[in-house]
């Protein structure tokens, strides 16, 4: 097991309540979808796993987290980097007044010399040959679907075994979406890095994961193989807009529908 949350509860300025008791595991080399509403918890739960909790005053109040068997809900994200752990924040966070080179060598700080994060480079742009073209380019001049191969490609450069992924789709073409999700699948089959993704596009997340989780409400209400929860009716009627008979339905219906008593049987 790479990454186990046991009963976890976060607490935001002492008052607030926002997880309840969370379970979740990130095996290792696996892709894993974390699904659910906005306000769900999705994004505290990563911030609880990657240490940036604290910047936002809130805290692991209970439960456990580990990684590769060691506790890790009080280290400081930088330690969390170093033992390979690295979050990809939701809105393409860039340092935007340095070139696509400069972002790339932040992410490689962790490593140990030049030459090192020079080879890393490397391989970042094997995997991101657009970079290559711009990378004398700053990179806040560059297109969302850019900035976000950025980001990631950052984020690897620090040598990560899981990364969390905070949408990773967010405001982007689908034809760029369906490039980074394909660039994810790509990443953990050559180089064994596991994935735990935040998404609302249920049909693109569950199209590569190996396993799921839905929130609601601070808590896991539903789990299960990418294909299990692919196929479940209440998936496809709340996040793939598809009701029981197939046919689809608006946003609006879906954001709407009052749940089935089972969603949480």
């Amino acid at each position: 097991m790479l990454l186990q949350l046991t009963n976890v509860e976060v607490v935001y300025s002492d008052v607030i309540l926002v997880l309840k008791g969370i379970n979740l595991e990130v095996d290792r080399g696996k892709i894993v979808a974390l699904l659910g509403a906005n306000g769900a918890g999705k994004t505290t739960t990563l911030k609880a796993i990657s240490g940036l909790l604290r910047s936002e005053d809130g805290a692991v109040t209970a439960g456990t987290i580990t990684f590769e068997g060691t506790p890790i809900h009080t280290e400081e994200p930088q330690n969390l980097v170093r033992m390979g752990l690295v979050q990809v924040v939701e809105g393409r966070k860039i340092l935007p007044h340095m070139t696509v080179e400069q972002n790339l060598l932040v992410g490689g700080k962790v490593l140990g010399s030049n030459a090192e994060r020079r080879r890393m480079m490397e391989r970042m742009y094997e995997y991101f040959p657009k970079l290559r073209l711009m990378r004398g380019r700053v990179s806040g001049y560059l297109s969302g679907g850019e900035q976000q191969m950025l980001v990631i490609g950052r984020a690897l450069m620090a040598k990560p075994r899981l990364v969390l992924l905070d949408e990773p789709s967010l405001g982007l073409a689908p034809l760029i979406v369906a490039e980074i999700f394909s660039l994810v699948e790509r990443l953990r089959a050559e180089e064994g890095i596991a994935f735990l993704v935040v998404e609302q596009n249920a049909r693109v997340a569950l199209g590569i994961a190996d396993y799921g989780y839905v929130m609601e409400n601070g808590r896991i209400v539903l789990f299960g193989s990418g294909k299990e929860l692919r196929e479940n009716e209440d998936i496809k009627e709340f996040y793939l807009g598809m009701s029981l008979s197939g046919e689809g339905k608006s946003f609006k219906d879906v954001k709407h529908y009052k749940r089935r008593k089972r969603w949480l049987g």
